[in-house]
């Protein structure tokens, strides 16, 4: 099952853009959707703040009152969170402003379904395919199976590697920091910087040349001579994801 989140001061927006989903859905059989309507952005920041709450997706009117979709998507992404978001707007005005907060799709009132079903037709791909990727880990005696996508990055500490997690975990592997990033050497997201880090750049929020804020509030103090090679990765990643 999906999380959709719909957020519009107009209500007959809601009616129409859910309408459209429950019509996507019918056509779509591997899908099933979940949609939480919010009538304010105050509203939806504050589920998503109170409540933990993580859709899979964000549908995001742009003109509001009050809080606006831009600034709504920058509050959120300042938290932490990187679900999807399409922005729905009148107007291509603020298109650039979409690209800043990483924003999925981009698309211009009135919505129609030739519209909303590629973009919904690709997002549920790249959703499956995330799905998909997995590591199974022992951890604390237990085997545990952990999304790629959820994984921040790993510290070494002593004779244990701890792996961080999306949702504010940790894992605490007794495996070489080596054989883990063998494991996940396929996977060009993640990446090493000096001996004691492994990095998923998904969840760079930034990085200068003494350390790396990652987007669960974490901060990695870059050791000597990892800036230039990290940056080079971190940009040939995004150039190859554009």
């Amino acid at each position: 099952m999906y999380q959709i989140a719909l957020c519009d001061d107009d209500s007959s927006e809601l009616d129409k853009v859910e309408a459209m989903l429950r019509s996507y859905q019918e056509q779509c059989m591997d899908c099933d959707f979940f949609v939480e309507r919010f009538t304010s952005a105050d509203e939806l920041i504050w589920v998503i703040q109170e409540n933990n709450y993580m859709p899979d997706l964000l549908l995001l009117d742009i003109y509001m009152p009050k809080m606006p979709g831009i600034e709504a998507a920058k509050k959120i992404r300042s938290m932490g969170y990187n679900f999807r978001i399409i922005f729905l707007t009148i107007s291509t005005e603020f298109a650039l402003d979409a690209y800043r907060v990483e924003a999925f799709q981009y698309l211009i009132k009135p919505l129609r379904k030739q519209d909303l079903f590629p973009v919904l037709d690709k997002l549920i791909k790249c959703m499956a395919e995330e799905k998909r990727k997995y590591l199974l880990l022992r951890a604390e005696s237990k085997i545990r199976r952990v999304a790629l996508c959820e994984i921040v990055f790993c510290e070494a500490q002593k004779k244990c590697q701890c792996i961080y997690l999306s949702d504010g975990s940790q894992l605490l592997i007794r495996m070489t920091m080596a054989k883990i990033f063998e494991m996940l050497s396929g996977y060009t997201e993640f990446v090493r910087a000096g001996i004691a880090y492994i990095i998923n750049l998904k969840h760079i929020e930034s990085l200068n040349a003494r350390e790396i804020q990652m987007d669960n509030g974490k901060k990695i103090y870059l050791p000597r001579g990892s800036y230039q090679p990290l940056k080079e990765q971190y940009f040939d990643y995004y150039c190859e994801e554009v």
